[in-house]
Protein backbone atom coordinates (compact mmCIF):
# COMPACT_ATOMS: atom_id res chain seq x y z
CA UNK A 1 0.00 0.00 0.00
CA UNK A 2 1.35 3.43 -0.92
CA UNK A 3 1.08 5.65 2.16
CA UNK A 4 2.38 8.94 0.81
CA UNK A 5 4.41 10.30 -2.07
CA UNK A 6 5.77 13.81 -2.32
CA UNK A 7 8.00 15.18 -5.04
CA UNK A 8 10.19 18.26 -4.88
CA UNK A 9 13.90 18.17 -5.61
CA UNK A 10 13.89 14.39 -5.06
CA UNK A 11 11.25 11.75 -4.37
CA UNK A 12 10.30 10.57 -0.90
CA UNK A 13 7.83 7.74 -0.46
CA UNK A 14 6.51 5.79 2.50
CA UNK A 15 5.22 2.36 1.53
CA UNK A 16 3.91 -0.71 3.36
CA UNK A 17 4.18 -4.23 1.97
CA UNK A 18 3.01 -7.65 3.07
CA UNK A 19 4.43 -9.07 -0.16
CA UNK A 20 7.10 -7.30 -2.19
CA UNK A 21 6.03 -6.28 -5.65
CA UNK A 22 8.34 -5.16 -8.37
CA UNK A 23 8.26 -1.39 -8.64
CA UNK A 24 8.50 0.54 -11.93
CA UNK A 25 12.16 1.09 -12.78
CA UNK A 26 13.40 4.66 -12.53
CA UNK A 27 16.83 5.78 -13.66
CA UNK A 28 17.81 6.98 -10.19
CA UNK A 29 21.26 8.01 -9.12
CA UNK A 30 20.79 6.10 -5.88
CA UNK A 31 18.21 5.40 -3.20
CA UNK A 32 18.23 5.44 0.61
CA UNK A 33 15.86 3.03 2.36
CA UNK A 34 14.89 3.19 6.04
CA UNK A 35 12.94 0.26 7.55
CA UNK A 36 10.40 1.75 9.97
CA UNK A 37 9.06 -1.64 11.04
CA UNK A 38 8.86 -5.25 9.87
CA UNK A 39 11.38 -7.94 9.08
CA UNK A 40 12.52 -10.11 6.19
CA UNK A 41 15.48 -10.19 3.81
CA UNK A 42 17.06 -7.56 1.62
CA UNK A 43 18.31 -9.09 -1.65
CA UNK A 44 21.03 -7.52 -3.81
CA UNK A 45 22.72 -9.30 -6.70
CA UNK A 46 21.96 -12.82 -5.36
CA UNK A 47 23.03 -11.97 -1.78
CA UNK A 48 20.66 -11.70 1.17
CA UNK A 49 20.70 -9.77 4.43
CA UNK A 50 18.16 -10.20 7.24
CA UNK A 51 16.53 -6.79 7.79
CA UNK A 52 14.58 -5.48 10.75
CA UNK A 53 13.18 -2.25 12.13
CA UNK A 54 15.77 0.52 12.16
CA UNK A 55 17.93 -0.69 9.28
CA UNK A 56 19.18 1.84 6.71
CA UNK A 57 20.30 0.71 3.26
CA UNK A 58 21.87 2.30 0.22
CA UNK A 59 20.55 0.94 -3.07
CA UNK A 60 22.68 1.85 -6.11
CA UNK A 61 21.09 2.20 -9.56
CA UNK A 62 21.29 -0.73 -11.97
CA UNK A 63 21.78 -3.28 -9.19
CA UNK A 64 19.20 -6.07 -8.89
CA UNK A 65 17.55 -5.49 -5.52
CA UNK A 66 14.34 -6.49 -3.77
CA UNK A 67 12.97 -7.43 -0.36
CA UNK A 68 11.68 -10.84 0.71
CA UNK A 69 9.11 -9.93 3.35
CA UNK A 70 8.40 -12.20 6.31
CA UNK A 71 6.49 -9.69 8.44
CA UNK A 72 4.49 -6.71 7.06
CA UNK A 73 7.02 -3.93 6.58
CA UNK A 74 6.94 -0.17 6.31
CA UNK A 75 9.73 1.49 4.29
CA UNK A 76 10.80 5.09 3.75
CA UNK A 77 12.35 5.46 0.28
CA UNK A 78 14.37 8.55 -0.65
CA UNK A 79 15.14 8.45 -4.37
CA UNK A 80 17.70 10.73 -5.96
CA UNK A 81 18.53 11.47 -9.55
CA UNK A 82 21.76 12.89 -10.90
CA UNK A 83 19.86 16.14 -11.55
CA UNK A 84 19.52 16.65 -7.81
CA UNK A 85 23.28 17.09 -7.56
CA UNK A 86 23.89 18.74 -10.92
CA UNK A 87 21.04 21.23 -11.00
CA UNK A 88 19.76 21.90 -7.49
CA UNK A 89 21.27 25.20 -6.43
CA UNK A 90 19.61 24.94 -3.03
CA UNK A 91 22.22 22.37 -1.99
CA UNK A 92 25.49 24.09 -1.15
CA UNK A 93 28.40 22.81 -3.29
CA UNK A 94 26.03 20.52 -5.18
CA UNK A 95 28.69 19.46 -7.72
CA UNK A 96 31.07 18.53 -4.89
CA UNK A 97 28.33 16.37 -3.41
CA UNK A 98 27.70 14.63 -6.70
CA UNK A 99 31.40 13.82 -7.03
CA UNK A 100 31.64 12.54 -3.47
CA UNK A 101 28.59 10.32 -3.75
CA UNK A 102 29.66 9.13 -7.20
CA UNK A 103 32.95 8.00 -5.70
CA UNK A 104 31.20 6.22 -2.82
CA UNK A 105 28.81 4.45 -5.19
CA UNK A 106 31.65 3.41 -7.45
CA UNK A 107 33.67 1.92 -4.62
CA UNK A 108 31.60 0.75 -1.68
CA UNK A 109 31.06 -2.96 -1.18
CA UNK A 110 27.86 -3.74 -3.09
CA UNK A 111 26.47 -6.49 -0.91
CA UNK A 112 23.36 -6.37 1.24
CA UNK A 113 23.70 -4.90 4.67
CA UNK A 114 23.11 -1.90 6.87
CA UNK A 115 25.40 1.05 6.07
CA UNK A 116 25.34 2.87 9.44
CA UNK A 117 27.93 1.95 12.06
CA UNK A 118 26.82 3.83 15.20
CA UNK A 119 23.54 4.23 17.09
CA UNK A 120 24.09 7.98 17.24
CA UNK A 121 24.28 8.26 13.45
CA UNK A 122 21.32 5.92 13.03
CA UNK A 123 19.09 7.87 15.42
CA UNK A 124 20.03 11.14 13.74
CA UNK A 125 19.25 9.88 10.22
CA UNK A 126 15.92 8.31 11.27
CA UNK A 127 14.76 11.47 13.02
CA UNK A 128 15.85 13.61 10.08
CA UNK A 129 14.10 11.42 7.50
CA UNK A 130 10.84 11.53 9.45
CA UNK A 131 11.12 15.31 9.92
CA UNK A 132 11.72 15.75 6.19
CA UNK A 133 8.64 13.70 5.38
CA UNK A 134 6.52 15.80 7.72
CA UNK A 135 7.89 18.93 6.09
CA UNK A 136 6.79 17.58 2.70
CA UNK A 137 3.27 17.01 3.99
CA UNK A 138 2.86 20.49 5.48
CA UNK A 139 4.84 22.49 2.95
CA UNK A 140 5.19 26.27 3.12
CA UNK A 141 7.57 28.90 1.79
CA UNK A 142 10.37 27.69 4.08
CA UNK A 143 10.03 23.96 3.39
CA UNK A 144 12.39 23.59 0.42
CA UNK A 145 15.25 25.28 2.26
CA UNK A 146 14.63 23.21 5.41
CA UNK A 147 14.45 19.94 3.44
CA UNK A 148 17.60 20.76 1.44
CA UNK A 149 19.53 21.48 4.63
CA UNK A 150 18.31 18.26 6.24
CA UNK A 151 19.27 16.23 3.18
CA UNK A 152 22.76 17.74 3.10
CA UNK A 153 23.17 16.64 6.74
CA UNK A 154 22.10 13.08 5.93
CA UNK A 155 24.56 12.95 3.03
CA UNK A 156 27.35 14.11 5.33
CA UNK A 157 26.61 11.33 7.81
CA UNK A 158 26.24 8.79 5.00
CA UNK A 159 29.53 9.76 3.35
CA UNK A 160 31.38 9.65 6.67
CA UNK A 161 29.96 6.26 7.62
CA UNK A 162 30.85 4.61 4.31
CA UNK A 163 34.25 6.30 4.08
CA UNK A 164 35.16 4.89 7.50
CA UNK A 165 35.10 1.41 5.97
CA UNK A 166 37.93 2.29 3.58
CA UNK A 167 40.01 4.05 6.19
CA UNK A 168 39.61 1.25 8.75
CA UNK A 169 40.52 -1.40 6.19
CA UNK A 170 43.59 0.55 5.08
CA UNK A 171 44.60 1.22 8.68
CA UNK A 172 44.82 -2.50 9.39
CA UNK A 173 48.26 -2.52 7.80
CA UNK A 174 49.44 1.03 8.54
CA UNK A 175 47.65 3.72 10.55
CA UNK A 176 48.77 6.49 8.16
CA UNK A 177 47.69 4.81 4.95
CA UNK A 178 43.95 5.16 5.58
CA UNK A 179 44.37 8.90 6.08
CA UNK A 180 46.49 9.13 2.92
CA UNK A 181 43.70 7.46 0.92
CA UNK A 182 41.10 9.74 2.51
CA UNK A 183 43.16 12.78 1.50
CA UNK A 184 43.72 11.52 -2.06
CA UNK A 185 40.05 10.65 -2.54
CA UNK A 186 38.96 14.05 -1.22
CA UNK A 187 41.34 15.88 -3.55
CA UNK A 188 41.17 13.48 -6.50
CA UNK A 189 40.73 16.18 -9.17
CA UNK A 190 43.35 18.56 -7.71
CA UNK A 191 46.59 17.30 -9.28
CA UNK A 192 48.71 19.87 -7.44
CA UNK A 193 47.71 18.46 -4.05
CA UNK A 194 48.47 14.91 -5.21
CA UNK A 195 52.09 15.56 -6.10
CA UNK A 196 54.54 13.35 -4.17
CA UNK A 197 56.38 16.31 -2.53
CA UNK A 198 53.05 17.60 -1.18
CA UNK A 199 51.92 14.19 0.06
CA UNK A 200 55.26 13.28 1.61
CA UNK A 201 55.42 16.55 3.53
CA UNK A 202 51.82 16.30 4.71
CA UNK A 203 52.17 12.74 6.01
CA UNK A 204 55.78 12.83 7.18
CA UNK A 205 57.20 10.34 4.69
CA UNK A 206 60.45 10.91 2.85
CA UNK A 207 59.87 12.00 -0.79
CA UNK A 208 62.41 9.42 -1.95
CA UNK A 209 60.54 6.64 -0.10
CA UNK A 210 56.93 7.75 -0.67
CA UNK A 211 56.45 6.01 -4.05
CA UNK A 212 57.78 2.72 -2.72
CA UNK A 213 55.69 3.05 0.45
CA UNK A 214 52.47 3.77 -1.48
CA UNK A 215 52.92 0.90 -3.92
CA UNK A 216 53.66 -1.50 -1.05
CA UNK A 217 50.41 -0.51 0.69
CA UNK A 218 48.10 -0.07 -2.33
CA UNK A 219 49.51 -2.68 -4.70
CA UNK A 220 49.74 -0.08 -7.48
CA UNK A 221 51.75 3.10 -7.86
CA UNK A 222 50.30 6.51 -7.05
CA UNK A 223 49.61 7.50 -10.67
CA UNK A 224 47.75 4.24 -11.33
CA UNK A 225 45.68 4.63 -8.18
CA UNK A 226 44.73 8.21 -9.03
CA UNK A 227 43.83 7.27 -12.62
CA UNK A 228 41.69 4.29 -11.57
CA UNK A 229 39.94 6.33 -8.89
CA UNK A 230 39.13 9.12 -11.35
CA UNK A 231 37.89 6.56 -13.88
CA UNK A 232 35.45 5.17 -11.34
CA UNK A 233 33.98 8.67 -11.18
CA UNK A 234 33.97 8.76 -14.97
CA UNK A 235 32.09 5.46 -15.04
CA UNK A 236 29.39 6.76 -12.70
CA UNK A 237 29.00 10.01 -14.63
CA UNK A 238 28.78 8.14 -17.95
CA UNK A 239 26.05 5.85 -16.65
CA UNK A 240 24.01 8.31 -14.59
CA UNK A 241 24.30 11.75 -16.19
CA UNK A 242 23.79 13.33 -19.59
CA UNK A 243 27.20 15.02 -19.50
CA UNK A 244 29.28 14.85 -22.67
CA UNK A 245 32.71 13.21 -22.56
CA UNK A 246 34.22 16.67 -23.02
CA UNK A 247 32.35 17.97 -19.96
CA UNK A 248 33.38 14.94 -17.87
CA UNK A 249 37.01 15.35 -18.94
CA UNK A 250 36.92 19.00 -17.90
CA UNK A 251 35.30 18.29 -14.53
CA UNK A 252 37.83 15.57 -13.65
CA UNK A 253 40.89 17.48 -14.86
CA UNK A 254 41.82 15.36 -17.87
CA UNK A 255 43.63 17.26 -20.63
CA UNK A 256 40.70 16.78 -23.02
CA UNK A 257 38.15 14.16 -24.10
CA UNK A 258 40.76 12.37 -26.24
CA UNK A 259 43.04 12.01 -23.21
CA UNK A 260 40.12 10.66 -21.17
CA UNK A 261 39.15 8.20 -23.93
CA UNK A 262 42.68 6.82 -24.24
CA UNK A 263 43.05 6.48 -20.46
CA UNK A 264 39.66 4.77 -20.18
CA UNK A 265 40.47 2.24 -22.91
CA UNK A 266 43.90 1.46 -21.46
CA UNK A 267 42.32 0.55 -18.09
CA UNK A 268 38.98 -0.99 -19.14
CA UNK A 269 40.06 -2.58 -22.41
CA UNK A 270 37.13 -1.01 -24.25
CA UNK A 271 36.00 2.37 -25.50
CA UNK A 272 33.61 4.59 -23.56
CA UNK A 273 30.90 3.91 -26.18
CA UNK A 274 31.36 0.14 -25.83
CA UNK A 275 31.22 0.41 -22.04
CA UNK A 276 28.03 2.47 -22.07
CA UNK A 277 26.38 0.25 -24.69
CA UNK A 278 27.07 -2.87 -22.64
CA UNK A 279 25.26 -1.61 -19.54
Amino acid sequence: MLIEEAQRIFDIQVEEFSVWRKRPHKHNFFEIVYVDHGRGYQCINDHEFAYRSGNIFLLPPLDCHSFRIEEPSRFYFIRFTDHYFLNDQKLTNYKDWFDRMAYILANYNKVPGDIISTDRERDYIIQTIKSMHQEYLSTDTYSDAIISGAMASILNVLARSIEKQYVEQANESDSRFGEILRYINTNIIDSERLRIPVLSERFGISPTYFSEYFKKQAGVNLAEYVNKTKLKLVETKILHTDLTLKEIAYQLNFTDSSHLSKTFKSVYGMTVREFKGGR
